[in-house]
């Protein structure tokens, strides 16, 4: 099974994207793992917000495959512990998933058909985080399910 991040604009902090850099390099060891940027709308200004998320949701679907399992990372999504996350990720590699896709939108969320597209939602926290920061602590989550389905030391509960 192949894991994609895929994210609407790129990580622009430094400091962020070595520590993405870190966990895709150790993820690497697990699992086919990719990071795939959707570029930044321009001229945004003279789009309302649905406007905006209508064309940010059609940049996604268009990198979607016919057979990807999409989850989206949303605010309004189940929220599992490190340990029930590794099992969902289990659960899609034992039912033969190919392509696990995560998707972080852009700055206003979602447009509906991207809803309709996906299979979960999953939410990192009840609190608001900033896009970038979104990307590393997905990606530490991801590492960490991995060892944790590997029964190594990295999780302590």
């Amino acid at each position: 099974m192949k894991i994609i991040l895929l994210t609407v604009g790129k990580t622009t902090a430094r400091n962020i994207i070595e520590g993405i850099e870190m966990y895709t390099a150790r993820l690497r060891h697990y699992v086919p793992f990719e990071m795939v940027s959707i570029p930044d709308l321009k001229s945004t200004a003279a789009l309302s917000t649905d406007q905006q998320k209508t064309k940010e949701g059609q940049a996604i679907l268009a990198a979607l495959a016919p057979g990807d399992k999409v989850v989206l990372l949303d605010e309004r999504g189940d929220m599992f512990t490190s340990r029930k996350f590794a099992q969902s990720i289990q659960q899609s590699m034992s039912a033969g998933v190919r392509r696990l896709v995560f998707v972080v939108g852009g700055p206003y969320g979602f447009s509906q058909e991207v809803y309709s597209r996906a299979d979960a939602k999953l939410s990192l926290s009840a609190m608001t985080f900033p896009h970038d920061l979104v990307r590393l602590l997905f990606v530490e989550q991801l590492y960490r399910a991995m060892t944790i389905l590997r029964g190594e030391k990295y999780h302590h509960d």
